[in-house]
Protein backbone atom coordinates (compact mmCIF):
# COMPACT_ATOMS: atom_id res chain seq x y z
CA UNK A 1 0.00 0.00 0.00
CA UNK A 2 2.84 2.40 0.85
CA UNK A 3 6.38 2.61 -0.50
CA UNK A 4 7.80 5.19 1.90
CA UNK A 5 7.32 6.32 5.48
CA UNK A 6 6.36 9.80 4.28
CA UNK A 7 3.53 8.33 2.18
CA UNK A 8 2.21 6.54 5.27
CA UNK A 9 2.39 9.69 7.39
CA UNK A 10 0.61 11.76 4.74
CA UNK A 11 -2.16 9.17 4.37
CA UNK A 12 -2.68 9.00 8.15
CA UNK A 13 -2.97 12.78 8.26
CA UNK A 14 -5.46 13.00 5.38
CA UNK A 15 -7.56 10.05 6.62
CA UNK A 16 -7.41 11.20 10.25
CA UNK A 17 -5.91 7.90 11.42
CA UNK A 18 -5.51 7.96 15.20
CA UNK A 19 -3.90 4.58 15.97
CA UNK A 20 -1.19 2.43 14.40
CA UNK A 21 -1.59 -1.29 15.01
CA UNK A 22 1.18 -3.87 14.57
CA UNK A 23 0.29 -7.53 13.99
CA UNK A 24 2.80 -10.33 14.61
CA UNK A 25 2.17 -14.01 13.96
CA UNK A 26 2.80 -16.54 16.71
CA UNK A 27 3.98 -20.13 16.33
CA UNK A 28 0.48 -21.59 16.00
CA UNK A 29 -0.63 -19.15 13.31
CA UNK A 30 -2.57 -16.54 15.30
CA UNK A 31 -2.04 -12.81 15.05
CA UNK A 32 -1.03 -10.95 18.22
CA UNK A 33 -1.00 -7.15 18.19
CA UNK A 34 0.30 -4.00 19.81
CA UNK A 35 -0.99 -0.49 19.20
CA UNK A 36 0.50 3.00 19.46
CA UNK A 37 -1.08 6.44 19.01
CA UNK A 38 -0.28 7.89 15.58
CA UNK A 39 1.71 10.66 17.30
CA UNK A 40 4.25 8.02 18.43
CA UNK A 41 4.78 6.77 14.87
CA UNK A 42 8.33 7.53 13.76
CA UNK A 43 10.76 6.38 11.11
CA UNK A 44 12.93 5.03 13.94
CA UNK A 45 10.40 2.19 14.53
CA UNK A 46 11.10 0.88 11.02
CA UNK A 47 14.81 0.61 11.85
CA UNK A 48 15.02 -0.27 15.54
CA UNK A 49 11.64 -1.95 15.98
CA UNK A 50 9.52 -2.46 19.09
CA UNK A 51 10.41 -4.95 21.84
CA UNK A 52 8.18 -7.84 22.87
CA UNK A 53 8.27 -11.11 24.84
CA UNK A 54 8.96 -13.93 22.37
CA UNK A 55 8.22 -16.66 24.93
CA UNK A 56 4.52 -15.78 24.87
CA UNK A 57 4.54 -16.28 21.10
CA UNK A 58 6.01 -19.78 21.41
CA UNK A 59 9.38 -18.82 19.92
CA UNK A 60 11.78 -18.52 22.84
CA UNK A 61 12.40 -19.73 26.41
CA UNK A 62 11.44 -17.36 29.20
CA UNK A 63 15.05 -16.77 30.21
CA UNK A 64 15.96 -15.53 26.70
CA UNK A 65 12.74 -14.07 25.39
CA UNK A 66 13.48 -10.46 24.45
CA UNK A 67 12.83 -9.86 20.75
CA UNK A 68 11.81 -6.96 18.53
CA UNK A 69 9.46 -6.67 15.60
CA UNK A 70 9.96 -4.28 12.72
CA UNK A 71 6.81 -3.43 10.76
CA UNK A 72 6.60 -4.08 7.02
CA UNK A 73 5.28 -0.91 5.40
CA UNK A 74 4.02 -2.81 2.33
CA UNK A 75 1.48 -4.75 4.43
CA UNK A 76 -0.35 -1.71 5.83
CA UNK A 77 -4.15 -1.69 5.63
CA UNK A 78 -6.92 0.41 7.11
CA UNK A 79 -8.59 -1.74 9.75
CA UNK A 80 -12.37 -1.80 9.16
CA UNK A 81 -13.25 -3.11 12.63
CA UNK A 82 -11.84 -0.40 14.90
CA UNK A 83 -14.14 2.38 16.13
CA UNK A 84 -11.15 4.73 16.22
CA UNK A 85 -9.51 5.01 12.74
CA UNK A 86 -6.62 2.54 12.82
CA UNK A 87 -3.88 1.59 10.36
CA UNK A 88 -2.58 -1.99 10.76
CA UNK A 89 0.57 -3.63 9.42
CA UNK A 90 2.44 -6.90 9.88
CA UNK A 91 5.75 -7.02 11.74
CA UNK A 92 8.86 -9.11 11.04
CA UNK A 93 10.57 -10.71 14.04
CA UNK A 94 14.20 -9.91 14.88
CA UNK A 95 16.74 -11.04 17.46
CA UNK A 96 18.27 -8.21 19.47
CA UNK A 97 21.79 -7.79 18.11
CA UNK A 98 23.83 -4.90 16.79
CA UNK A 99 22.41 -4.56 14.22
CA UNK A 100 19.22 -6.56 14.75
CA UNK A 101 19.25 -9.97 13.07
CA UNK A 102 16.18 -11.59 11.51
CA UNK A 103 14.83 -14.43 13.65
CA UNK A 104 15.31 -17.66 11.62
CA UNK A 105 12.00 -19.11 12.88
CA UNK A 106 9.93 -16.07 11.86
CA UNK A 107 7.19 -17.58 9.65
CA UNK A 108 7.49 -14.75 7.11
CA UNK A 109 11.24 -15.32 6.92
CA UNK A 110 10.72 -19.02 6.20
CA UNK A 111 8.41 -18.20 3.27
CA UNK A 112 10.94 -15.66 1.96
CA UNK A 113 13.77 -18.20 2.13
CA UNK A 114 11.72 -20.75 0.21
CA UNK A 115 11.12 -18.24 -2.60
CA UNK A 116 14.84 -17.43 -2.68
CA UNK A 117 15.77 -21.13 -2.70
CA UNK A 118 13.59 -21.74 -5.75
CA UNK A 119 15.33 -18.96 -7.67
CA UNK A 120 18.71 -20.34 -6.60
CA UNK A 121 17.89 -23.80 -8.00
CA UNK A 122 17.10 -22.30 -11.38
CA UNK A 123 14.19 -24.35 -12.73
CA UNK A 124 11.68 -21.60 -11.80
CA UNK A 125 11.82 -18.07 -10.43
CA UNK A 126 8.24 -17.50 -9.26
CA UNK A 127 5.80 -19.44 -7.09
CA UNK A 128 2.10 -18.67 -7.41
CA UNK A 129 -0.29 -20.17 -4.89
CA UNK A 130 -4.01 -19.75 -4.47
CA UNK A 131 -5.75 -20.99 -1.30
CA UNK A 132 -9.45 -21.77 -1.08
CA UNK A 133 -11.11 -20.81 2.20
CA UNK A 134 -13.89 -22.95 3.63
CA UNK A 135 -15.44 -22.00 6.96
CA UNK A 136 -18.68 -22.16 8.92
CA UNK A 137 -20.75 -19.21 10.09
CA UNK A 138 -22.88 -19.96 13.16
CA UNK A 139 -25.35 -17.92 15.16
CA UNK A 140 -24.13 -19.23 18.51
CA UNK A 141 -21.38 -21.38 19.97
CA UNK A 142 -20.88 -22.42 23.59
CA UNK A 143 -18.59 -25.01 25.14
CA UNK A 144 -17.48 -26.11 28.59
CA UNK A 145 -14.53 -28.11 29.88
CA UNK A 146 -14.89 -29.02 33.54
CA UNK A 147 -14.20 -32.16 35.62
CA UNK A 148 -17.93 -32.95 35.74
CA UNK A 149 -19.17 -31.46 32.48
CA UNK A 150 -17.62 -31.47 29.03
CA UNK A 151 -19.47 -30.51 25.87
CA UNK A 152 -20.38 -27.94 23.26
CA UNK A 153 -23.49 -26.60 21.57
CA UNK A 154 -23.69 -24.94 18.16
CA UNK A 155 -26.65 -23.27 16.51
CA UNK A 156 -27.29 -21.93 13.02
CA UNK A 157 -30.68 -20.54 12.06
CA UNK A 158 -30.58 -22.25 8.64
CA UNK A 159 -29.63 -25.69 10.02
CA UNK A 160 -31.84 -28.69 9.40
CA UNK A 161 -32.16 -29.28 13.16
CA UNK A 162 -34.15 -26.02 13.41
CA UNK A 163 -37.08 -27.10 11.21
CA UNK A 164 -39.21 -27.57 14.35
CA UNK A 165 -38.30 -24.29 16.03
CA UNK A 166 -41.50 -22.67 17.36
CA UNK A 167 -40.46 -19.02 17.30
CA UNK A 168 -38.84 -16.86 14.61
CA UNK A 169 -38.89 -19.75 12.15
CA UNK A 170 -39.39 -18.75 8.51
CA UNK A 171 -38.47 -22.15 7.08
CA UNK A 172 -35.83 -22.54 4.36
CA UNK A 173 -33.56 -24.89 6.26
CA UNK A 174 -30.64 -26.51 4.43
CA UNK A 175 -30.60 -30.33 4.69
CA UNK A 176 -27.55 -32.27 5.83
CA UNK A 177 -24.68 -32.03 3.29
CA UNK A 178 -26.95 -30.36 0.68
CA UNK A 179 -25.70 -26.77 0.88
CA UNK A 180 -23.48 -26.72 -2.23
CA UNK A 181 -24.25 -23.49 -4.14
CA UNK A 182 -27.54 -23.09 -2.25
CA UNK A 183 -29.32 -19.92 -3.41
CA UNK A 184 -31.35 -17.32 -1.54
CA UNK A 185 -33.37 -17.58 0.67
CA UNK A 186 -31.54 -20.73 1.84
CA UNK A 187 -28.17 -18.97 1.62
CA UNK A 188 -28.77 -16.98 4.80
CA UNK A 189 -25.24 -15.54 4.94
CA UNK A 190 -25.00 -14.35 1.34
CA UNK A 191 -24.97 -10.65 2.19
CA UNK A 192 -22.42 -11.18 4.96
CA UNK A 193 -20.17 -13.13 2.59
CA UNK A 194 -20.45 -10.37 -0.03
CA UNK A 195 -19.51 -7.82 2.62
CA UNK A 196 -16.45 -9.90 3.53
CA UNK A 197 -15.40 -9.99 -0.12
CA UNK A 198 -15.89 -6.25 -0.52
CA UNK A 199 -13.66 -5.63 2.52
CA UNK A 200 -11.04 -7.94 1.03
CA UNK A 201 -11.12 -6.27 -2.39
CA UNK A 202 -10.67 -2.87 -0.77
CA UNK A 203 -7.52 -4.20 0.90
CA UNK A 204 -5.92 -5.67 -2.20
CA UNK A 205 -7.17 -9.26 -1.96
CA UNK A 206 -8.68 -10.20 -5.31
CA UNK A 207 -11.67 -12.51 -4.92
CA UNK A 208 -12.46 -15.06 -7.64
CA UNK A 209 -15.89 -15.94 -6.28
CA UNK A 210 -17.80 -16.91 -3.16
CA UNK A 211 -20.64 -19.33 -2.51
CA UNK A 212 -22.40 -21.54 0.01
CA UNK A 213 -20.51 -24.80 0.51
CA UNK A 214 -21.79 -28.35 1.09
CA UNK A 215 -22.35 -28.09 4.85
CA UNK A 216 -26.00 -27.28 5.54
CA UNK A 217 -25.59 -25.32 8.82
CA UNK A 218 -23.77 -22.37 7.25
CA UNK A 219 -20.63 -23.60 5.47
CA UNK A 220 -19.10 -20.93 3.22
CA UNK A 221 -16.32 -20.70 0.66
CA UNK A 222 -14.28 -17.76 -0.62
CA UNK A 223 -11.71 -18.38 -3.34
CA UNK A 224 -9.08 -15.77 -4.18
CA UNK A 225 -6.67 -15.06 -7.04
CA UNK A 226 -3.12 -16.40 -6.85
CA UNK A 227 -0.01 -14.61 -5.65
CA UNK A 228 3.48 -15.20 -4.27
CA UNK A 229 4.17 -17.55 -1.38
CA UNK A 230 4.80 -14.95 1.32
CA UNK A 231 2.20 -12.60 -0.18
CA UNK A 232 -0.55 -15.22 -0.03
CA UNK A 233 0.48 -16.30 3.47
CA UNK A 234 0.06 -12.67 4.56
CA UNK A 235 -3.27 -12.48 2.75
CA UNK A 236 -4.44 -15.71 4.36
CA UNK A 237 -3.96 -14.09 7.76
CA UNK A 238 -5.86 -11.01 6.57
CA UNK A 239 -8.69 -13.11 5.09
CA UNK A 240 -9.19 -15.04 8.34
CA UNK A 241 -9.10 -11.76 10.27
CA UNK A 242 -11.76 -10.17 8.07
CA UNK A 243 -13.99 -13.26 7.98
CA UNK A 244 -14.00 -13.66 11.77
CA UNK A 245 -14.46 -9.99 12.58
CA UNK A 246 -17.10 -9.32 9.92
CA UNK A 247 -19.07 -12.26 11.29
CA UNK A 248 -18.72 -10.96 14.83
CA UNK A 249 -19.80 -7.48 13.74
CA UNK A 250 -22.93 -9.07 12.24
CA UNK A 251 -23.73 -10.84 15.51
CA UNK A 252 -22.49 -14.21 14.23
CA UNK A 253 -19.35 -16.30 14.67
CA UNK A 254 -17.05 -17.83 12.03
CA UNK A 255 -14.72 -20.80 12.44
CA UNK A 256 -12.10 -22.45 10.24
CA UNK A 257 -12.16 -25.62 12.37
CA UNK A 258 -11.95 -28.59 9.97
CA UNK A 259 -14.81 -30.55 11.57
CA UNK A 260 -17.01 -28.51 13.92
CA UNK A 261 -20.18 -30.57 13.30
CA UNK A 262 -20.57 -34.34 13.62
CA UNK A 263 -21.62 -36.14 10.42
CA UNK A 264 -21.47 -32.95 8.32
CA UNK A 265 -19.04 -31.76 5.65
CA UNK A 266 -15.68 -30.58 6.96
CA UNK A 267 -13.78 -27.44 5.98
CA UNK A 268 -10.47 -27.64 4.12
CA UNK A 269 -8.00 -25.13 2.73
CA UNK A 270 -7.09 -26.46 -0.70
CA UNK A 271 -3.95 -24.93 -2.21
CA UNK A 272 -3.59 -24.42 -5.97
CA UNK A 273 0.00 -23.95 -7.13
CA UNK A 274 2.02 -23.34 -10.26
CA UNK A 275 5.56 -22.21 -11.08
CA UNK A 276 6.89 -19.77 -13.67
CA UNK A 277 10.28 -18.91 -15.10
CA UNK A 278 10.77 -15.54 -16.80
CA UNK A 279 6.98 -15.28 -16.97
CA UNK A 280 6.51 -18.63 -18.73
CA UNK A 281 4.61 -21.53 -17.07
CA UNK A 282 6.81 -24.38 -15.88
CA UNK A 283 4.03 -26.90 -15.24
CA UNK A 284 2.60 -27.04 -18.80
CA UNK A 285 3.25 -29.59 -21.54
CA UNK A 286 0.39 -30.25 -23.95
CA UNK A 287 1.72 -33.79 -24.57
CA UNK A 288 2.03 -34.70 -20.88
CA UNK A 289 -0.54 -36.38 -18.66
CA UNK A 290 -3.44 -33.91 -18.27
CA UNK A 291 -1.24 -31.21 -19.85
CA UNK A 292 1.42 -31.42 -17.13
CA UNK A 293 5.13 -31.12 -17.74
CA UNK A 294 7.79 -33.51 -16.45
CA UNK A 295 8.74 -30.90 -13.83
CA UNK A 296 5.12 -30.73 -12.65
CA UNK A 297 4.98 -34.51 -12.25
CA UNK A 298 8.23 -34.54 -10.30
CA UNK A 299 6.83 -31.74 -8.12
CA UNK A 300 3.73 -33.85 -7.47
CA UNK A 301 5.97 -36.85 -6.75
CA UNK A 302 7.81 -34.92 -4.04
CA UNK A 303 4.61 -33.78 -2.38
CA UNK A 304 3.17 -37.29 -2.34
CA UNK A 305 6.42 -38.87 -1.14
CA UNK A 306 6.43 -36.53 1.89
CA UNK A 307 2.64 -36.40 2.34
CA UNK A 308 2.58 -38.06 5.75
CA UNK A 309 5.22 -35.68 7.17
CA UNK A 310 3.48 -32.69 5.55
CA UNK A 311 0.35 -33.52 7.53
CA UNK A 312 2.03 -32.27 10.71
CA UNK A 313 2.07 -28.74 9.22
CA UNK A 314 -0.97 -28.72 6.92
CA UNK A 315 -3.26 -30.60 9.36
CA UNK A 316 -1.85 -29.49 12.73
CA UNK A 317 -4.89 -30.00 14.96
CA UNK A 318 -6.47 -33.11 16.43
CA UNK A 319 -9.73 -31.91 14.86
CA UNK A 320 -8.06 -32.08 11.41
CA UNK A 321 -8.25 -35.86 11.46
CA UNK A 322 -11.99 -35.89 12.09
CA UNK A 323 -12.30 -34.31 8.63
CA UNK A 324 -9.85 -36.66 6.88
CA UNK A 325 -12.18 -39.65 6.73
CA UNK A 326 -13.83 -41.44 3.76
CA UNK A 327 -17.11 -40.19 2.33
CA UNK A 328 -16.84 -36.40 2.66
CA UNK A 329 -14.73 -35.41 -0.42
CA UNK A 330 -11.79 -35.05 1.99
CA UNK A 331 -8.80 -36.98 0.60
CA UNK A 332 -7.17 -39.67 2.70
CA UNK A 333 -5.25 -41.46 -0.08
CA UNK A 334 -2.09 -39.82 -1.32
CA UNK A 335 -2.21 -40.10 -5.05
CA UNK A 336 -2.97 -37.79 -7.99
CA UNK A 337 -5.60 -37.62 -10.71
CA UNK A 338 -7.50 -35.27 -12.99
CA UNK A 339 -10.76 -33.77 -11.68
CA UNK A 340 -10.79 -36.29 -8.80
CA UNK A 341 -11.72 -34.82 -5.44
CA UNK A 342 -10.99 -38.07 -3.60
CA UNK A 343 -7.23 -37.77 -4.29
CA UNK A 344 -4.74 -35.61 -2.36
CA UNK A 345 -3.55 -34.00 -5.62
CA UNK A 346 -6.25 -32.94 -8.07
CA UNK A 347 -5.49 -31.50 -11.51
CA UNK A 348 -8.42 -29.21 -12.41
CA UNK A 349 -9.81 -30.40 -15.75
CA UNK A 350 -11.09 -26.92 -16.59
CA UNK A 351 -7.60 -25.37 -16.40
CA UNK A 352 -6.55 -26.06 -20.00
CA UNK A 353 -4.35 -23.14 -21.02
CA UNK A 354 -0.59 -23.01 -20.40
CA UNK A 355 -0.81 -20.10 -17.98
CA UNK A 356 -3.63 -21.74 -15.99
CA UNK A 357 -2.17 -25.24 -15.84
CA UNK A 358 -1.79 -26.15 -12.18
CA UNK A 359 -2.81 -28.66 -9.55
CA UNK A 360 -4.19 -28.42 -6.04
CA UNK A 361 -3.22 -30.02 -2.77
CA UNK A 362 -6.53 -30.91 -1.11
CA UNK A 363 -5.62 -32.23 2.32
CA UNK A 364 -4.80 -28.98 4.16
CA UNK A 365 -7.12 -27.08 6.48
CA UNK A 366 -7.51 -23.68 8.12
CA UNK A 367 -5.95 -24.59 11.47
CA UNK A 368 -2.54 -24.43 9.79
CA UNK A 369 -0.01 -21.63 10.16
CA UNK A 370 -0.15 -20.63 6.46
CA UNK A 371 3.53 -19.67 6.22
CA UNK A 372 4.63 -23.08 7.49
CA UNK A 373 1.99 -25.10 5.61
CA UNK A 374 2.39 -23.46 2.19
CA UNK A 375 6.19 -23.45 2.44
CA UNK A 376 6.31 -27.11 3.53
CA UNK A 377 4.22 -28.14 0.51
CA UNK A 378 6.48 -26.19 -1.87
CA UNK A 379 9.63 -27.60 -0.24
CA UNK A 380 8.31 -31.14 -0.74
CA UNK A 381 7.64 -30.34 -4.40
CA UNK A 382 11.12 -28.88 -4.84
CA UNK A 383 12.58 -32.05 -3.35
CA UNK A 384 10.64 -34.03 -5.96
CA UNK A 385 12.11 -31.98 -8.81
CA UNK A 386 15.65 -32.16 -7.40
CA UNK A 387 15.47 -35.94 -7.04
CA UNK A 388 13.30 -36.61 -10.12
CA UNK A 389 10.63 -38.42 -8.11
CA UNK A 390 8.26 -39.84 -10.72
CA UNK A 391 4.81 -40.22 -9.11
CA UNK A 392 3.72 -42.77 -11.72
CA UNK A 393 6.71 -45.05 -11.08
CA UNK A 394 6.18 -44.58 -7.34
CA UNK A 395 2.63 -45.93 -7.70
CA UNK A 396 0.91 -42.65 -6.82
CA UNK A 397 -1.32 -42.68 -9.87
CA UNK A 398 -2.91 -41.36 -11.88
CA UNK A 399 -6.09 -42.73 -10.32
CA UNK A 400 -8.97 -41.41 -12.39
CA UNK A 401 -11.56 -43.33 -10.36
CA UNK A 402 -13.46 -42.72 -7.14
CA UNK A 403 -10.95 -44.02 -4.61
CA UNK A 404 -13.67 -44.67 -2.03
CA UNK A 405 -15.29 -47.20 -4.40
CA UNK A 406 -12.17 -49.32 -4.92
CA UNK A 407 -12.17 -52.90 -3.71
CA UNK A 408 -10.53 -53.58 -0.35
CA UNK A 409 -7.69 -55.30 -2.23
CA UNK A 410 -7.03 -52.26 -4.43
CA UNK A 411 -7.37 -49.85 -1.51
CA UNK A 412 -4.51 -51.62 0.25
CA UNK A 413 -2.21 -50.71 -2.65
CA UNK A 414 -2.65 -46.98 -1.98
CA UNK A 415 -0.88 -45.32 0.93
CA UNK A 416 -3.00 -43.21 3.24
CA UNK A 417 -2.55 -40.03 5.21
CA UNK A 418 -2.11 -40.21 8.99
CA UNK A 419 -5.29 -40.86 10.95
CA UNK A 420 -4.27 -38.74 13.94
CA UNK A 421 -2.07 -35.80 14.86
CA UNK A 422 0.24 -38.14 16.76
CA UNK A 423 0.77 -40.24 13.63
CA UNK A 424 1.51 -37.09 11.62
CA UNK A 425 4.10 -35.97 14.18
CA UNK A 426 5.64 -39.46 14.13
CA UNK A 427 6.00 -39.12 10.35
CA UNK A 428 7.59 -35.67 10.63
CA UNK A 429 10.11 -36.97 13.16
CA UNK A 430 11.22 -39.53 10.56
CA UNK A 431 11.03 -37.33 7.46
CA UNK A 432 12.10 -33.70 7.93
CA UNK A 433 15.34 -33.19 6.00
CA UNK A 434 13.56 -32.00 2.83
CA UNK A 435 12.32 -29.02 4.88
CA UNK A 436 15.77 -27.95 6.05
CA UNK A 437 17.32 -27.79 2.57
CA UNK A 438 19.16 -24.46 2.20
CA UNK A 439 18.17 -23.83 5.85
CA UNK A 440 14.61 -22.85 4.86
CA UNK A 441 13.09 -24.54 7.94
CA UNK A 442 15.43 -24.42 10.95
CA UNK A 443 15.58 -27.78 12.71
CA UNK A 444 14.92 -25.90 15.97
CA UNK A 445 11.55 -24.81 14.60
CA UNK A 446 10.58 -28.33 13.58
CA UNK A 447 11.49 -29.58 17.06
CA UNK A 448 9.54 -26.75 18.72
CA UNK A 449 6.52 -27.47 16.49
CA UNK A 450 6.53 -31.17 17.33
CA UNK A 451 6.85 -30.41 21.05
CA UNK A 452 3.96 -27.92 20.99
CA UNK A 453 1.68 -30.20 18.99
CA UNK A 454 2.48 -33.23 21.17
CA UNK A 455 1.24 -31.23 24.16
CA UNK A 456 -2.01 -30.38 22.35
CA UNK A 457 -2.59 -33.99 21.31
CA UNK A 458 -1.95 -35.17 24.86
CA UNK A 459 -4.62 -32.81 26.22
CA UNK A 460 -7.19 -34.21 23.80
CA UNK A 461 -6.15 -37.81 24.36
CA UNK A 462 -6.60 -37.42 28.13
CA UNK A 463 -10.06 -35.81 27.85
CA UNK A 464 -13.21 -37.99 27.88
CA UNK A 465 -15.87 -37.16 25.29
CA UNK A 466 -19.62 -37.70 25.02
CA UNK A 467 -19.36 -40.51 22.48
CA UNK A 468 -17.26 -42.55 24.90
CA UNK A 469 -20.05 -42.35 27.47
CA UNK A 470 -22.50 -43.45 24.77
CA UNK A 471 -20.38 -46.46 23.86
CA UNK A 472 -18.85 -47.59 27.13
CA UNK A 473 -20.73 -46.27 30.18
CA UNK A 474 -22.73 -49.46 30.64
CA UNK A 475 -19.87 -51.94 30.14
Amino acid sequence: MFKTFSELKEYCKISQVKMIDFKIIDLNGRWRHLTIPVERLSEKIFVEGIGFDGSNYGYAPTEKSDMVFIPDLKTAFLDPFCSIPTMSMIGDIYIIDAPHRRFPQDPRKIAEKCEQYLVKLGFADEIRVSPEFEFYVFDNISYQIAPNKIGFEIDAEQAEWNTCRKENNLGYKVPLKEGYHADLPYDANYNLRSQMCELLEERGVKVKYHHHEVGGPGQQEIEVESGGLKEMSDKTMLIKYIVKNAARQAGKTATFMPKPIFNEAGSGMHLHMHLFKEGKPVFYDEKGYSGLSETALYFIGGILKHARALSAFVNPSTNSYKRLVPGYEAPINFCFATANRSSVIRIPDYAKSAKDKRFEYRAGDGTANPYFAFTAIIMAGIDGVKNRIDPIKQGFGPYDVNLYNLSDKDKKKIKTLPRSLDQALDALEKDWEFLTADDVFPKELIDAWISQKRKEAKKINLTPNAMEFNLYYDL
